[in-house]
């Protein structure tokens, strides 16, 4: 690896972390027009956004924007992933309607990109992929103009699962790798590095037309080098998006934070992805998969 990366990036942590959140990760408190608007449709169509669920920090910047990412299936998720806030057990039974609330709720935003996620739904024969195609299929049918883009869980890896989300037609596939390999057993006990890239693999046998997409959250305690060979390996399987954004602790109980990383290191990141040849990479500390999910269609050509 060049020199150069050392010296902006440092092979470790050096400095303890300090006991406040830099000033690149503040934002402000939630609460405009906008974002009052959207939880109330939310709450109206008794839906759920993986930004509330998640704590995410954007919340506030995006639903004031008239965006939200929405997440079908309900709020329980059948895994405990270390680094997530969503509640775990065992999830009710799905509601078969949600994907025509869905539909009704991006028509009164007026959208032109949706996004659509879910919990792990290890507890149904299909772990809820029909309900994703549904959505996709209602949202064409009542807004034919909005691009669809899914979030979806692996599926176990299941190809048939895969496929019939695929089938439907979304704009983009995404499935988030979060870490590397070394720490999956830590912080993703329900998932497994190499389905991740068979998914990939199988996304684009299946549908070589649909972009795929992947993202990682960054400071649980992994190295630079292992960053950029999990980059390489999504290139590798030809993934068109790439998402890298810092982990924030959501609480004492989820796995701890490592490092802060600083813009500047970001900016670097970004640059090894596009010369890698990723069609665009999301790179900064506050990114999450689906932040700014439009302006990446449209920088990536989609």
């Amino acid at each position: 690896m060049p020199d150069t990366l050392y010296q902006i990036m440092g092979r470790h942590r050096a400095e303890p972390l300090p006991e406040r959140k830099p000033s690149w990760l503040k934002v402000r408190a939630p609460g405009g027009p906008n974002y009052m608007r959207l939880k109330h449709l939310m709450r109206e169509l008794d839906l759920h956004s993986v930004c509330e669920e998640a704590h995410c920090p954007n919340v506030g910047e995006c639903w004031e924007h008239g965006t939200a990412t929405f997440m079908i299936l309900g709020d329980v998720c059948t895994r405990n992933c270390a680094y997530c806030a969503v509640a775990h057990g065992r999830p009710p039974k799905y509601d078969i309607a949600e994907p025509e609330r869905v539909a009704q709720a991006i028509a009164e935003m007026g959208l032109q990109h949706a996004v659509i996620t879910s919990v792990d739904r290890d507890d149904l024969p299909d772990f809820g992929a029909y309900i994703f195609a549904e959505t996709i299929r209602q949202i064409h049918e009542r807004i034919p103009g909005c691009s669809v883009e899914v979030l979806v869980p692996d599926f176990q890896g299941d190809e048939d699962s895969i496929r019939t989300v695929l089938e439907a037609g979304p704009e983009i596939y995404n499935h988030n790798t979060e870490t590397v390999p070394r720490l999956y057993k830590k912080a993703r006990p329900g998932g497994r590095y190499p389905r991740v890239m068979e998914i990939f693999r199988y996304a684009k046998r299946i549908a070589p037309d649909i972009p795929t997409k992947s993202g990682m959250i960054l400071g649980m305690g992994e190295t630079i080098e292992e960053v950029i060979t999990v980059m390489r390996d999504l290139r590798d399987v030809d993934v068109d998006i790439l998402t890298l954004g810092q982990y924030l602790r959501p609480s004492d109980a989820h796995i701890a934070l490592d490092r802060y990383y600083t813009p500047q290191e970001f900016k670097r990141l970004y640059e090894i992805g596009m010369e890698m040849g990723f069609r665009h990479v999301e790179s900064g500390p506050l990114v999450r998969s689906s932040y700014h999910a439009w302006e990446q269609v449209q920088a990536a050509g989609v």
